[in-house]
């Protein structure tokens, strides 16, 4: 048997990564054997390499190899695809056609993006896996198939299971062996040497200098996240090679090329981060104890002004006890027993019912505003003065905070 690194010559993997290396390996181990594979892994991370590995290592490799890409084939033709079909089984078939289970007899068929199949399909797909059997489209006829079978998958099978998406019994059956594959971003050292084997690939085919690194450029490569694994790191290194001139690449060059990634910022939880969710709920809650301390002192007013027009009514006298009672409780403040209601001479009451609502308006206003002013002043000292993350923060316009600078002289 070939060892690791040999392997590794043979089919163009680059990288000492432990976890790719524990792929690899799985991979040759597993290859002798009829067991099924599952490969998992995000995409553009190399999945397809393993099935060729386990083909060309096992006895079957002098038998057809067949890749399917499930994800590309229309849901209505891929029963056709796969087990093929009878003529006159729809319109269209005017002769009768071989699936890839029956021309792979006896060889192996890499399923990739396996989580894409139908749920009709995934129940043929089990009955290969269970017997070797199979259907053509528009026929009655059992026919017999010895196919290996290795499936590839970036999608999360216990998500898809539990979304009703994919057969628990197909994926047990899929994933005798399961062999994960690391995400580029976890590879350290590994993206450089990959970079440099696709510049010097590029450098060969288009017929000019291979492209170079400076230093702090090679630590932007090696910290950007790379959403879309190698196949993104080998795109960029072809961009680069065709469209600069200057083969020497700076880091500002490079940064050029990387989209911007949105990996490292605050978590989005319903179209805001977490950081301005976090100062807009403790502002909601700040708002309503304001405006609840706002109605029990509206209410005491107006129970006062009532108070001091009929301080002999008993009526007055019991709400009196209850909202005292009540103000207490609601603020968690500590117990009061015994309340009495001290009898209040009556005063000349206002001229009308406007200058009152004028006091408790601008009483309330001045509150709000001071409050108000507070947030402003505190939102601009954690933003070192920025306006428009302060605006952010405060969920409210920037025009709006700037109008709100001028009016409050902050």
């Amino acid at each position: 048997m070939e060892n690791l690194q040999a392997i590794k010559q043979r089919f163009g993997i680059i990288g000492n990564d432990i976890h790719l290396n524990r792929a690899i390996e799985k991979a040759i181990r597993v290859a002798p054997t009829d067991i099924s594979v599952l490969v998992t892994g995000e995409s553009g991370v190399g999945k397809e390499n393993i099935p060729r590995i386990i083909h060309q290592l096992s006895h079957r490799k002098h038998a057809k190899y067949i890749a399917v890409n499930c994800g590309a084939i229309p849901e209505g033709t891929i029963d056709s695809e796969l087990f093929g079909h009878e003529k006159g089984a729809f319109t269209g078939a005017t002769q009768t056609r071989k699936g890839y289970f029956e021309v792979a007899d006896g060889g192996t068929i890499f399923l990739d993006e396996v989580g894409e199949l139908p749920l009709t399909t995934q129940v043929r797909l089990l009955r290969v896996l269970e017997n070797g059997e199979f259907i053509k489209v528009g026929s009655s006829q059992v026919q017999k198939t010895n196919v290996r079978i290795v499936a590839a998958t970036n999608v999360n099978m216990h998500e898809a299971i539990s979304k009703e998406k994919f057969r628990e019994d197909l994926y047990y059956r899929l994933s005798t062996i399961e062999i994960p594959l690391p995400s580029l971003r976890d590879r350290g050292e590994d993206i450089h040497l990959l970079f440099r084997k696709f510049a010097a690939d590029f450098a060969q085919k288009y017929r000019m200098p291979t492209i170079r690194l400076e230093e702090n450029a090679v630590k932007i490569l090696l910290s950007y996240n790379f959403p879309g694994n190698i196949r993104q790191l080998k795109n960029i290194a072809e961009q680069i090679s065709i469209v600069e001139e200057d083969r020497l690449i700076t880091p500002e060059k490079l940064l050029q090329y990387l989209p911007k990634n949105r990996s490292n910022l605050p978590a989005v939880i319903g179209g805001k981060s977490s950081s301005q969710s976090d100062f807009a709920n403790e502002r909601d809650i700040m708002y309503k104890i304001l405006f609840d301390m706002r109605n029990d002192i509206n209410d005491l007013k107006k129970l006062t002004l009532d108070l001091m027009q009929s301080s002999d009514s008993e009526q007055v006298q019991e709400d009196n006890h209850r909202l005292i009672e009540r103000i207490y409780q609601d603020h968690d403040l500590p117990e009061v027993s015994n309340v009495e209601v001290v009898q209040i001479p009556k005063v000349p009451s206002p001229q009308n019912d406007y200058d009152y609502a004028e006091t408790i308006e601008e009483d309330e206003s001045l509150s709000l505003q001071d409050k108000e002013i507070e947030m402003i002043r505190k939102s601009l000292e954690k933003n070192n003065g920025k306006r428009k993350l302060a605006a952010k923060e405060l969920g409210i316009s920037e025009r709006t905070l700037y109008r709100k600078i001028k009016q409050y002289d902050l």
